[in-house]
Protein backbone atom coordinates (compact mmCIF):
# COMPACT_ATOMS: atom_id res chain seq x y z
CA UNK A 1 0.00 0.00 0.00
CA UNK A 2 1.12 3.40 -1.10
CA UNK A 3 0.84 6.06 1.93
CA UNK A 4 0.43 9.41 1.29
CA UNK A 5 0.88 13.06 3.17
CA UNK A 6 -2.32 14.50 4.44
CA UNK A 7 -1.80 18.44 5.34
CA UNK A 8 -4.28 20.19 6.83
CA UNK A 9 -4.06 23.78 9.17
CA UNK A 10 -5.84 23.53 12.85
CA UNK A 11 -5.99 25.49 16.02
CA UNK A 12 -2.66 25.17 17.91
CA UNK A 13 -4.85 24.93 21.21
CA UNK A 14 -6.53 21.99 19.23
CA UNK A 15 -3.46 20.35 18.16
CA UNK A 16 -1.62 20.71 21.74
CA UNK A 17 -5.23 18.89 23.35
CA UNK A 18 -5.02 16.45 20.21
CA UNK A 19 -1.70 15.21 20.79
CA UNK A 20 -2.27 15.12 24.85
CA UNK A 21 -5.30 12.99 24.54
CA UNK A 22 -3.46 10.74 22.03
CA UNK A 23 -0.58 10.41 24.32
CA UNK A 24 -2.97 9.35 27.19
CA UNK A 25 -4.09 6.55 25.20
CA UNK A 26 -1.03 5.46 24.13
CA UNK A 27 -1.43 6.51 20.33
CA UNK A 28 0.09 9.22 18.35
CA UNK A 29 -2.40 11.93 16.83
CA UNK A 30 -1.47 10.09 12.95
CA UNK A 31 -2.73 6.93 14.38
CA UNK A 32 -5.95 8.85 15.82
CA UNK A 33 -6.81 10.57 12.52
CA UNK A 34 -6.14 7.37 10.07
CA UNK A 35 -8.29 5.60 12.57
CA UNK A 36 -11.40 8.17 12.36
CA UNK A 37 -10.60 8.11 8.55
CA UNK A 38 -11.01 4.45 8.18
CA UNK A 39 -14.28 4.50 10.20
CA UNK A 40 -15.84 7.17 8.79
CA UNK A 41 -15.28 5.35 5.33
CA UNK A 42 -16.91 2.64 6.08
CA UNK A 43 -20.06 4.03 7.79
CA UNK A 44 -20.03 6.16 4.55
CA UNK A 45 -19.97 2.70 2.44
CA UNK A 46 -22.25 1.21 5.37
CA UNK A 47 -24.81 4.03 4.56
CA UNK A 48 -24.89 4.01 0.77
CA UNK A 49 -25.22 0.24 1.30
CA UNK A 50 -27.90 0.54 3.14
CA UNK A 51 -29.24 3.12 1.37
CA UNK A 52 -29.62 1.07 -2.16
CA UNK A 53 -30.87 -1.84 -0.33
CA UNK A 54 -33.95 0.29 1.19
CA UNK A 55 -34.58 1.89 -2.04
CA UNK A 56 -34.50 -1.56 -3.74
CA UNK A 57 -37.02 -2.26 -0.76
CA UNK A 58 -39.06 0.53 -1.87
CA UNK A 59 -39.33 -0.38 -5.68
CA UNK A 60 -40.01 -4.28 -4.79
CA UNK A 61 -43.04 -2.88 -2.61
CA UNK A 62 -44.10 -0.36 -5.66
CA UNK A 63 -43.96 -2.92 -8.24
CA UNK A 64 -45.78 -4.95 -6.19
CA UNK A 65 -48.74 -2.67 -5.27
CA UNK A 66 -48.85 -1.66 -8.95
CA UNK A 67 -49.58 -5.97 -9.57
CA UNK A 68 -52.69 -5.49 -7.73
CA UNK A 69 -50.54 -7.43 -4.94
CA UNK A 70 -52.52 -5.37 -2.19
CA UNK A 71 -54.00 -6.14 1.21
CA UNK A 72 -57.21 -4.36 2.37
CA UNK A 73 -57.64 -1.90 4.65
CA UNK A 74 -60.28 -3.80 6.50
CA UNK A 75 -57.79 -6.43 6.63
CA UNK A 76 -54.94 -4.19 7.85
CA UNK A 77 -57.20 -2.91 10.50
CA UNK A 78 -58.26 -6.47 12.12
CA UNK A 79 -55.05 -7.65 12.39
CA UNK A 80 -53.57 -4.66 14.00
CA UNK A 81 -56.68 -4.52 16.31
CA UNK A 82 -55.83 -8.12 17.36
CA UNK A 83 -52.18 -6.92 18.03
CA UNK A 84 -53.58 -4.54 20.12
CA UNK A 85 -55.57 -6.63 22.28
CA UNK A 86 -53.14 -9.24 22.58
CA UNK A 87 -50.57 -6.46 23.64
CA UNK A 88 -53.07 -5.02 26.31
CA UNK A 89 -53.65 -8.91 27.82
CA UNK A 90 -49.88 -9.06 28.25
CA UNK A 91 -49.64 -5.56 30.10
CA UNK A 92 -52.82 -6.30 32.35
CA UNK A 93 -51.25 -10.10 33.12
CA UNK A 94 -48.02 -8.34 34.36
CA UNK A 95 -49.51 -5.86 35.84
CA UNK A 96 -51.35 -8.43 38.33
Amino acid sequence: MSEATFTFRVDETLKSEFAKAAKARDRTGAQLLRDYMRDFVRQQQEAAEHDAWFRRQVQIGLDSANAGNLIPAEEVEAEAAAWRAATRRKIARSAS
